[in-house]
């Protein structure tokens, strides 16, 4: 039975390994503590945010079948959202998110979706890969420790480009693509308050603004009341002002937030700010994944096709049905 080593368990690391299924002795990575990437939940009693992906759609029947277990089981719930589009401060659109167009998000919160994918799989979480060496048709994983974290005939990196190019730098073919291919980050303000707020909307999209998007997380199926908005930076803006420290971006997020919404939100009774490094990537228009056959490598990602929970899927799916030909 092949030993496959997964690093990354987001949405693409934990579908592969899903749809791989028992054929193969598979171990998936991961440097974080949870499970899903950037399909992702924070607690701060007792308010929850989504701080990551608000939300997806489908348009693939591929991963429409995917979902098809986790809607069954309540797993994964449409959003029918009251959605609005500013232009600055000014509402140009509003909109009900109805099931001709279905917005999903996990239930009861975003990470469900991780939770329920991780299910019978072997997982080694606050595990980084730190080094690999590739000898002998074998791939040796090492922590940044240097302890030994195992021998595998074959691995695959689901992480952003950057981190996959630092790691596997010199060792494959495809080292000087990944140097190019650019992501974008984004900031995630979380806003807790003890009353709510009198918005006439769940998620509105904001242009013009260095803010791109507010939603009401408490209003999404399945969550806690306790009321808490969720905004996310342009990717511009948290590109160029990556060095702020946490206070400055707080700050300026909702002095963003009172100009769009005519609240003042400084008084928040919670306020927090995550920064994601690699949030983000337009559309791409080419191969949806990278195979090395002489080196026993592949590599897999939402960044191969557009920054989507569906793209994450799809990446990994594709990949799934060439190396199930290969080995």
């Amino acid at each position: 039975m092949k030993k496959i080593a997964i690093i990354g368990a987001g949405i693409s690391g934990l579908s592969l390994a899903r749809i791989l299924g028992s054929d193969y002795n598979i171990t998936i990575f991961d440097k974080s503590r949870g499970v899903g990437g950037r399909v992702a939940t924070r607690r701060a009693s007792p308010y929850s945010f989504d701080h990551g992906a608000q939300f997806f759609t489908v348009r693939s029947k591929e991963f429409k079948s995917f979902l098809r277990p986790m809607l069954d089981l309540d797993v994964v719930t449409e959003w029918n959202a009251r959605f609005a589009e500013f232009n600055k401060d000014t509402i140009l659109r509003t909109i009900v998110w109805d099931n001709e167009h279905p917005h999903y998000v996990g239930n009861p919160n975003m990470n469900s979706i991780g939770k329920y994918l991780k299910e019978g799989l072997n997982i080694r979480l606050e595990s980084k890969v730190a080094k690999t060496i590739f000898n002998n048709n074998t791939w040796s994983l090492f922590s940044d420790n240097n302890d030994s974290l195992g021998n595998f005939d074959w691995v695959v990196s689901t992480m952003p480009a950057m981190q996959s190019y630092d790691l596997f730098k010199g060792n494959v073919e495809f080292s000087n693509f990944l140097s190019k291919v650019k992501m974008k980050p984004c900031y995630s303000l979380m806003l807790g308050f003890d009353k709510v707020l009198p918005l006439d909307f769940d998620a509105a999209l904001i242009k013009g603004k260095d803010i791109s998007w507010i939603f009401v997380n408490s209003n999404k199926p399945g969550r806690s009341k306790d009321y808490c908005l969720m905004v996310h930076s342009t990717n511009d803006w948290a590109d160029k002002n990556s060095n702020l420290d946490s206070k400055e971006v707080i700050d300026y997020m909702c002095n963003e937030v009172k100009f769009v919404l005519g609240f003042n939100v400084n008084n928040a009774v919670h306020k927090d700010v995550h920064f994601w490094r690699y949030a983000n990537i337009g559309n791409q228009t080419g191969e949806s994944y990278l195979l090395d056959e002489k080196r026993n490598i592949a590599l897999c990602g939402d960044w191969f096709i557009q920054g989507r929970i569906e793209a994450a899927f799809l990446s990994a799916n594709r990949l799934a049905k060439h190396l199930v030909k290969i080995l």
